[in-house]
């Protein structure tokens, strides 16, 4: 990944976060999904691969196509042309039979170097705690690939705390998994860099 833009969008009372990103050379593609609460609930992909053979390219010009993708993107969310598949697409997240992965703090998961993770496995869809829930979380892309895992309670909760692991250079997100009986689900959170550009 060479670029890449991160920004929350709020929509009414919805907030969604848009994540753009290089995942040239191979493949030459630009990439983009709408996250809600951990899920991808819209993906637009684009092929820059005449570009990348053209005698005009440059790595500028594919930092331009992510930029212009992302607001795209953004200007669609904001404007509602993306409303109808959003919508299914939520509607599925909800159907689905097993358990249900919520971080209850998921704005203040991360401070000092530290990472604290309030975690809630629920049964769907009547919503009921699940006990004795394996949970498991790390960092994706950070240079210690160590997962961290603890049991759910009697109320369906687990804490699960660590140090921020030293970060690679690639595409970062906090992964939260779990697995009962009754199935699996797993959250996804695109992280931010200091030095990436978070607003659009």
């Amino acid at each position: 990944m060479s670029s890449g833009f991160n920004t929350d969008v709020r929509v009414g009372d919805r907030l969604f976060h848009v994540q753009t990103e290089d995942r040239g050379p191979a493949p030459p593609v630009i990439d983009s999904a709408v996250y809600q609460n951990g899920h991808i609930l819209y993906r637009r992909s684009s092929n820059y691969q005449h570009f990348a053979d053209s005698d005009e390219f440059d790595p500028q010009g594919v930092l331009d196509r992510v930029d212009e993708q992302h607001r795209a993107l953004i200007e669609d969310l904001q404007a509602g042309d993306l409303d109808a598949e959003i919508a299914s697409a939520a509607e599925k997240v909800g159907e689905i039979r097993g358990i249900q992965v919520l971080l209850l703090n998921s704005q203040s998961w991360l401070s000092a170097g530290r990472v604290s993770l309030d975690i809630e496995i629920l049964s769907r869809p009547d919503g009921h705690p699940q006990l004795g829930a394996q949970v498991e979380a790390g960092i994706e892309g950070s240079l210690e690939a160590q997962r961290h895992s603890a049991l759910t309670d009697s109320k369906g909760r687990a804490r699960i705390e660590f140090p921020l692991p030293h970060l690679g250079k690639g595409d970062l997100a906090l992964v939260i998994a779990a697995s009962t009986a009754l199935g699996s689900d797993e959250l996804r959170f695109p992280m931010r860099r200091a030095n990436q550009n978070a607003s659009a």
